[in-house]
């Protein structure tokens, strides 16, 4: 007797990343040679939790010949889920209000009733523990980690950071240029609340003046005498500096805990972000803080430049164009050794398989002895030590 032919599902539990095709071409391919069927969910797992929404039903059909026409570089074939989480589905209850409820089940339900053997997610830390509960209830399940800020655990490299750093490296080049032009202190944000590779490592790439991680917190002081021994040695009145959004200063052990203003403590009482034109949307914070400061200890003109969400328009370089291959096709040979509950890890030179249990409810730091911080130390640049 032949063995029956597996049907996977593919799906993306997190926000945009450049070239996600990438992943969704690997899986397909891999499992074409093995003579499979593959199915792609809509926006997460939305297409099969809400099906009337779509008019596919929320499952594409993929394979070889589908993709040919699709760009890797072009919008998710697939769609993205950036706050879908199948735990906490809000929706109106009988009373018009609004309540979350719990759909896993249900999504199980319909997993099994359209004969998917196994699904393959590509996701990001939030969404890793989503997968993980999943599997837990018995979804069997292969991860891919995606991360523009490389901050996935257990994994050397998330797919979409090298992208991600390489267009940063660009934007920050430019930036130097016109800090140059207008003889002034850029200072430019860069994403990572929690982790500093991206500053640190497109930082560096491009010589800038100093670069703030929320690893390090900084002392502004230490920055401004930096400036200030440039500015003496050389009639310097420009520079850069690249700060993550997460970044934070030092602060004395004997400062006291601030109180809440008693309108904020009145209306938000267990919000924990200072409060300021930067409440909703944090993005811009650190810059204006420390371009502000900055400009206040070293007498020279600041300008700030928050690179964003903007900072996800690049083209896929070859170095991710590959990693994404090599996750989509090691994520199908996972499903064929019939492992469940693990994600693909780069582990130069190696890609291998870690159970999500390692992976969840963890953030990949940059560490103390960071070959990257003793470059970064030894060309000059200040970090705010």
């Amino acid at each position: 007797m032949e063995p029956r032919v597996l049907r996977i599902a593919i799906n993306h539990g997190g926000g945009y990343e450049p070239g996600l095709n990438a992943i969704v071409t690997g899986v397909v391919l891999a499992s074409a040679k093995l003579g499979w069927d593959v199915v792609g969910i809509r926006d997460g797992f939305d297409g099969l939790l809400f099906p009337e929404r779509y008019p596919d039903h929320g499952l594409l059909k993929l394979n070889a010949e589908m993709l040919e026409s699709v760009s890797i570089n072009s919008a998710p074939i697939l769609g993205t889920a950036a706050r879908s989480d199948p735990f906490h589905v809000r929706e109106i209850n009988a009373e018009n209000q609004v309540e979350e409820v719990d759909m896993s089940d249900t999504l199980l339900g319909r997993i099994r009733a359209e004969h998917i053997d196994a699904v393959i997610s590509i996701a990001g830390l939030r969404a890793l523990s989503i997968v993980y509960k999943l599997h837990r209830k018995g979804l069997r399940t292969i991860c891919v980690p995606t991360s523009v800020e490389n901050d996935v655990a257990v994994t050397q490299l998330s797919f979409g950071f090298n992208t991600t750093l390489s267009f940063a490296v660009e934007m920050l080049e430019r930036l130097r240029y016109a800090a140059q032009a207008a003889q002034k202190i850029g200072v430019v944000e860069v994403l990572g609340d929690h982790t500093g590779w991206l500053a640190l490592q497109s930082g560096t790439a491009v010589c800038a003046d100093a670069v703030l991680i929320p690893e390090i917190p900084y002392d502004l002081k230490k920055v401004g005498v930096h400036f200030g021994a440039a500015r003496s040695n050389g009639h310097r009145r420009h520079g850069l500096v690249v700060v993550a959004e997460g970044a934070s200063p030092l602060l004395p052990k004997s400062t006291p805990a601030e109180s809440a203003h008693p309108l904020k403590a009145s209306l938000a009482p267990l919000a924990t972000e200072p409060e300021g034109p930067h409440v909703i949307d944090p993005s811009g914070r650190a810059a204006t803080t420390v371009a502000l400061e900055l400009q206040r200890l070293t007498n020279c003109d600041t300008y700030t430049f928050v690179l964003g969400q903007l900072i996800k328009a690049g083209t896929l370089t070859a170095v991710d164009r590959q990693l994404g291959l090599g996750y989509g096709a090691a994520a199908v040979r996972a499903i064929e050794e019939n492992q469940s509950g693990v994600m693909t890890a780069f582990v130069p030179p190696e890609l291998k398989f870690v159970p999500l249990s390692e992976a969840i409810n963890k953030v990949r730091t940059v560490p103390a002895d960071s070959v990257f911080l003793q470059t970064a130390r030894a060309l000059g640049i200040c970090l705010g030590e």
